[in-house]
């Protein structure tokens, strides 16, 4: 069956205008162009499409679900396997929330008591899942499957006192090394406190903290451009700042 724009944008639940998008960045191209000049879309582009919608929905740019689709290694039945997998895990998240809402709504009412813990258990599993939807193929890649089990365990067995600490350090990192940057000197004793409460932002999570894989981590920031810009959003160098300081802080810098 073939579509057009209209049609096959209905079909999809999505605007004729970013079907046309998708045609202008070569993510989604036309089977081909009617003598009337409408683009006309076949059953290959839907399933395209779909795979499209599918990375849209967990957060995926559209310059890397580019990349993924037009590579010649793309599988389609593995890339659904990958979809279901990951909306199942999305799914324990949300199913946990609603959870967490329902037992605070019954906890108002009085109808249940509701400890601390079951409070943030929701939020502690979104932090887990982010970071693993965000980073978990590389970090598991240079720390191994188990390590990572353990920092999750670790992050999920938080107590609240713990979960606003981190939270607030997590922060204090953050202003700490924007005010270090503006020093220029990584060696600076403030560039050297960034590094200080970074290492202790990391033993929340971390089961076993070492000088060497702290410095694995602060190279990372510099090799893997997602690390790159979250740290640089603000001020580009800051990553490069960052792991200088850690390499001092930890005495590895060569």
């Amino acid at each position: 069956m073939e579509y057009t724009v209209q049609k096959l944008a209905n079909l999809a639940g999505v605007s004729t205008r970013t079907l046309r998008y998708y045609d202008e960045i070569d993510i989604l191209k036309p089977a081909r162009i009617n003598s009337s000049g409408y683009r006309i879309y076949g059953q290959e582009e839907v399933d395209r499409l779909q795979q499209i919608l599918f990375y849209r929905e967990l957060g995926v740019s559209l310059e890397d679900i580019k990349d993924i689709v037009t590579s010649p290694s793309f599988e389609k039945t593995k890339a659904l396997k990958e979809h279901r997998e990951k909306l199942l895990k999305k799914r324990e998240q949300l199913d946990l929330l609603i959870t967490n809402v329902d037992k605070s709504i019954a906890l108002t009412e009085g109808r249940i008591k509701m400890s601390n813990k079951e409070k943030f258990e929701g939020f502690k599993k979104k932090m887990v899942d982010d970071n693993e939807k965000k980073y978990g193929e590389e970090i598991r890649k240079k720390y191994g499957n188990d390590t990572i089990e353990k920092s999750n365990a670790k992050l999920m067995n938080m107590t609240e006192e713990q979960y606003e600490e981190v939270t607030k350090l997590a922060e204090q990192v953050i202003t700490t090394l924007a005010e270090a940057f503006k020093t220029g000197d990584p060696a600076s004793d403030i560039a050297q406190e960034a590094a200080e409460l970074h290492k202790k932002w990391l033993t929340y999570s971390w089961s076993n903290y070492s000088k060497e894989a702290h410095a694995g981590l602060a190279q990372m920031y510099v090799d893997d451009e997602r690390f790159t810009a979250y740290y640089d959003k603000d001020q580009p160098g800051t990553a490069a700042f960052l792991r200088d300081a850690i390499l001092i802080y930890t005495g590895m810098k060569k």
